[in-house]
């Protein structure tokens, strides 16, 4: 089980920190990522991060302004957003990869198996 947490309304410029607390499985196993879906708009990739929390991966999109990490021991996985755009408006969702200790990072959705409950992040102009 997922549960995302820390969105809400800031304006353009501003920073927000989203976090996901995991249960239910050996959460240290498991590859981590970031989607979003912003209004009329399909569903993207935003960041990842594997299993051990040492290899990263971005979109273009949020490259140099977005970080995500890990904390194994707290079960619980983070995106720092800095210097946030408009465009950055959207439901932010946590996913918990399907597979344990993938040797890669994966970007697509179907590979995620766990989703939590989507936060809310508006960014005004």
């Amino acid at each position: 089980q997922l549960q995302a947490y820390g969105g809400g309304l800031v304006q353009a410029g501003g920073s927000l920190r989203l976090s996901c607390a995991a249960s239910g499985r050996t959460f240290s196993s498991y590859g981590m990522a970031w989607f979003r879906q912003a209004p009329g708009k399909e569903q993207e990739f935003v960041a990842a991060i594997n299993w051990s929390g040492d290899i990263t991966h971005y979109a273009d999109s949020v490259k140099g302004r977005f970080t995500i990490s890990r904390d194994n021991a707290m079960d619980t996985v983070y995106l720092q957003m800095n210097n946030l755009k408009p465009e950055d408006t959207a439901v932010y969702y946590c996913a918990s990869d399907s597979q344990s200790r993938r040797l890669y990072i994966s970007t697509v959705r179907y590979e995620y198996y766990y989703w939590g409950r989507g936060t809310l992040v508006t960014v005004s102009s």
